[in-house]
């Protein structure tokens, strides 16, 4: 047998989706801390959001844990959210080191542009990793917990109530990290409030994604490469 050909013998559909999973919880996860710096509204017609950009691939990465503990177990997916970590930090370091250099004068993007669009990074990921770290393990933990307790049914139970319970803690925990002390109690209620409820909205709205994802996934697994 060729080395090719026991490559292909050995590979595995369920690690395949695995790999597939994990490097889209991290790519998103990475993405938001980078373009976090920046507040938008959203407006979906019966109300204005104040969001970070930081929001928007957010969610993603709750619907993702939520796939791995379903197909794979609560280990698996905290494994997960501890690599989403360390690529966080490993972004940190990346970016503080490519601010140690100076820009050459033709360089696209300036000392003063990069330092405005990431000096700030490292509170944001500080906030995010704070907020990140409980609001995964909690979604994880209410994930299980609902599954055992329906016996394994209700598939849209245990994604919204772990999604939306996490959600809670993750806004309130962000918000209070990066601008306590920075912006009054009723403008941090008002970006919690409009940050939890978007995300919450968007919970809600992935459900079709979390069926179909799990159907799609559990299909792949089974089938040889």
């Amino acid at each position: 047998m060729t080395a090719v050909a026991a490559d292909r013998a050995d590979e595995r559909p369920a690690d395949f989706t695995f790999l597939v999973l994990a490097a889209l919880f991290l790519s998103s996860l990475v993405t938001c801390n980078l373009i976090a710096n920046k507040f938008l509204t959203v407006d979906l017609g019966f109300k204005e959001f104040t969001l970070s950009a930081g929001a928007l691939p957010y969610p993603v990465t709750f619907l993702v844990t939520d796939l791995l503990s379903e197909l794979y177990g609560r280990r698996r997916a905290n494994r997960v959210v501890w690599s989403g970590f360390a690529a966080s930090i490993f972004a940190l370091f990346a970016l503080w080191l490519g601010n140690q250099f100076p820009a050459v004068p033709d360089s696209p993007v300036g000392d003063e542009t990069y330092a405005a669009a990431f000096g700030n990074t490292w509170r944001v990921i500080a906030a995010s990793m704070t907020a990140y770290l409980v609001a995964q393990f909690v979604d994880v933990r209410v994930f299980h917990f609902w599954k055992a307790l329906t016996n394994g049914r209700h598939m849209w139970l245990r994604n919204n109530a772990s999604t939306i319970f996490s959600q809670l803690l993750d806004s309130v925990l962000v918000v209070l990290v990066l601008f306590y002390g920075i912006w009054s109690v009723d403008k941090m209620a008002e970006v919690i409030f409009d940050l939890w409820l978007f995300k919450a909205l968007v919970a809600l709205a992935d459900t079709p994604f979390f069926y179909a994802g799990t159907w799609l996934l559990q299909r792949l697994r089974t089938t040889p490469l």
